[in-house]
C-alpha cells in the first residue's frame, strides 16, 4: 500500500509540474513533453513561482520544438497568393492539423512588410473569434507562420450551401464578425481587408477573422494610409475617392456589404473597376452631395468620372429579404 501511495504521489507531482510549465510557456494542453525535459527544465530554470527570462523562454520553447520547420508535416496545398503559399500542415507536438503559410524571402529586400505586420499583430491579438498563430518558423529561403486549421472560409460556406443562408446563421456569423472587429478596434487595430475569404469558420460554426497582412495597429482616425487597400467590393466610396484619411469605418462598412452578402447571397457591389464599384455605390444609395458630404464636389478624383446624379433606393425595393433579415435580428 505504501509503495502504490509512492507512484501516485510521483505522478501528481509530475502532472502538476506539467500543468506549471504549460501556463509559463503558454502552452497548448495537448502538448507533447520529450522525455525527460521536465526534470531538465526544473534543474536548469528558475524556480516556477518566479518570472522566466526572455531568452530561456525562447530556449524552451526550441528545445520542445517551436520554431523549427520538422516539427510540421506538410499536407496540401490550400492556396498560393504574392508573397506567401498557404498548405494544410500537421504538428508533431499536438498531432493536429494547423495551416501553414509559407513566406518566400527575397534576400534584397528581407521579409514583406505585410508579413511582418501579420506577425507582430496576431502576437499580441487572443481573442476567440481570431485565428491563432501558434508558431514561426524562420529559414534563410522562408518565413513560416502557423496557424490554427479551420475547415473553410465564408466564401467556400455561402458557395456549399447554394448562396442560401438561413438566417440563424446570418446572425451568428455576423455576431462573431462584430465580437473580433470590437476586439481589435478597442486595441486601436483596423483590419482593412474584410471579405469573405478571410472569414474562416470551423466545423462548429465558429468563425475567425484571419489575413491581417494589411492591417495596422496605431491609434484611430489616422491620415498616413494607402488608398490601395480592401478587395475592391468591400471599399468603402471615400477610399475609393483617394482618401487616406480613416478609422474603423472602413472596417464596417466591410461588415455591412458581407452581413448583405450572406443575406442575400449575391455581392451587394460587385464593380470591375474602381468607376464601376463608385457607380454601383451611387447608383442604390445615390450620389453623394454637399449637403450630405462636406467637401466631395472638391475631390478631383469625383469631379473627373462626372457620376450622373442617382437618386437614393429603399432597400426594401432593391432585395425585400435583406431588409427582413435587418429587422429579424435587430428584433431577437
Amino acid at each position: 500500500m505504501k509503495s502504490r501511495s509512492l507512484i501516485l504521489n510521483k505522478h501528481t507531482h509530475f502532472s502538476l509540474r506539467r500543468d506549471d510549465l504549460n501556463k509559463r510557456l503558454s502552452l497548448p494542453a495537448d502538448i507533447r513533453i520529450p522525455d525527460g525535459y521536465l526534470e531538465k527544465l526544473q534543474l536548469s530554470s528558475p524556480p516556477f513561482d518566479q518570472p522566466l527570462s526572455r531568452r530561456l523562454r525562447r530556449a524552451s520553447l526550441s528545445e520542445i520544438g517551436f520554431g523549427k520547420l520538422e516539427t510540421y508535416i506538410k499536407l496540401d496545398k490550400l492556396g498560393e497568393g504574392t508573397y506567401a503559399t498557404v498548405y494544410k500542415g500537421r504538428s508533431k507536438l499536438t498531432d493536429n492539423l494547423v495551416a501553414l503559410k509559407e513566406i518566400r524571402l527575397e534576400h534584397e529586400e528581407g521579409a514583406p512588410c505585410t508579413a511582418i505586420r501579420e506577425v507582430s499583430l496576431l502576437k499580441d491579438l487572443k481573442h476567440a473569434n481570431i485565428v491563432t498563430l501558434h508558431d514561426i518558423v524562420h529559414t534563410d529561403k522562408s518565413l513560416t507562420l502557423v496557424f490554427e486549421y479551420l475547415d473553410k472560409d465564408l466564401k467556400q460556406y455561402m458557395d456549399d450551401c447554394g448562396n442560401i443562408m438561413s438566417m440563424h446563421n446570418v446572425k451568428i456569423f455576423l455576431f462573431q464578425i462584430l465580437r473580433g472587429l470590437a476586439y481589435c478596434h478597442r486595441r486601436k487595430v483596423l483590419h482593412r481587408d474584410l471579405k469573405p475569404q478571410n472569414l474562416l469558420i470551423s466545423e462548429r460554426g465558429e468563425l475567425k477573422l484571419a489575413d491581417f497582412g494589411l492591417a495596422r495597429a496605431k491609434s484611430v482616425p489616422t491620415k498616413t494610409y494607402s488608398n490601395e487597400v480592401v478587395t475592391l467590393w468591400y471599399r468603402p466610396p471615400d477610399v475609393l475617392l483617394g482618401s487616406s484619411e480613416y478609422s474603423t469605418q472602413i472596417d464596417m462598412w466591410g461588415v455591412g456589404c458581407i452581413f448583405y452578402e450572406m443575406a442575400a447571397g449575391r455581392p451587394l457591389f460587385p464593380g470591375s473597376t474602381v468607376e464601376d464599384e463608385l457607380h454601383l455605390i451611387f447608383r442604390l444609395l445615390g450620389t453623394p452631395t454637399e449637403d450630405n458630404w462636406a467637401g466631395i464636389s472638391s475631390i478631383e478624383e469625383f469631379k473627373s468620372y462626372n457620376f450622373p446624379k442617382y437618386k437614393p433606393q429603399p432597400f426594401i425595393n432593391h432585395v425585400p429579404r435583406y431588409l427582413h433579415s435587418i429587422c429579424w435580428i435587430l428584433k431577437e
